[in-house]
């Protein structure tokens, strides 16, 4: 399956979420784990059906590892935010990364709100609705306007921050500049579904990305979580690092 194809059959797994959703009546949690919700359940069965088809292994937050023998493994949120979607805040996606043994390969991630949909192929730069798209040039801590999961502790030395809570969406906005940087902090920690395709529209369109322990950040581990940070420039995410550090 060549690059193309592969986005191809990402978004198709990502309108076939739409579509789940779209018949949803019930948004509230579903009574099977903690914090999972019905848009999550829907989305998840819509999503792997298309991905199984195409021959593609499945690491998703809600259903698990499926054939992760597979040559391309995607690993997804089929919904990004489900909080906000069942409170009906607009701020919610889903967030596809296919990886290989190379690592991230192609992301999509759609706002399953607004229609918003980026993505990004290892190599060849990211997009937003098909426009290639860039970080700001922020440097400094104290101009960054910063988005956050997990509550700061105390003033950190930024400019503004915004708590949105939808992981994938937050990195894809730190990706076009609407953000200058992304931390989880405060005790938050993230599965891989919550933001490798972010990380990957990131770095494609120019941003950079680290972990604050100093741990890969590709891991197809169900039970691994990280603490991703994200700025817009190299000097941001030293500072931005440091600072969520201490």
């Amino acid at each position: 399956m060549d690059d193309d194809a592969l986005l191809e059959v990402l978004y198709a797994a990502a309108s076939a979420v739409a579509g789940a959703l779209g018949d949803l009546t019930d948004w509230g949690l579903a009574g099977t784990r903690e914090g999972q919700y019905r848009s999550d359940l829907v989305a998840d069965a819509a999503a792997v059906a298309v991905l199984d088809e195409a021959g593609l292994g499945v690491m998703s937050e809600e259903s698990g590892s499926y054939r992760v023998d597979r040559e391309v493994i995607v690993v997804i949120d089929p919904v990004d935010g489900s909080t906000n979607a069942s409170r009906g805040i607009p701020w919610y996606a889903t967030s596809l990364c296919g990886v290989d043994s190379e690592g991230p390969r192609a992301a999509v991630v759609v706002n399953q709100a607004s229609g918003v949909r980026f993505d990004a192929v290892r190599g060849a730069g990211a997009r937003r609705d098909g426009v290639p798209i860039r970080p700001s040039t922020c440097q400094t801590l104290n101009e960054a306007i910063i988005g956050f999961s997990g509550y700061p502790p105390r003033y950190l030395g930024w400019s503004q921050y915004r708590c949105l809570g939808a992981a994938a969406l937050d990195l894809c906005a730190v990706a076009e500049g609407v953000l200058d940087g992304y931390a989880a902090i405060g005790g938050s920690q993230l599965g891989s579904w919550d933001y490798l395709g972010g990380m990957l529209i990131c770095t494609e369109a120019g941003a950079v990305m680290g972990e604050s322990q100093g741990r890969d950040l590709v891991t197809l581990e169900h039970n691994d979580r990280r603490t991703p940070v994200a700025a817009a420039t190299p000097d941001l995410l030293r500072v931005l690092s440091q600072a969520t550090a201490k």
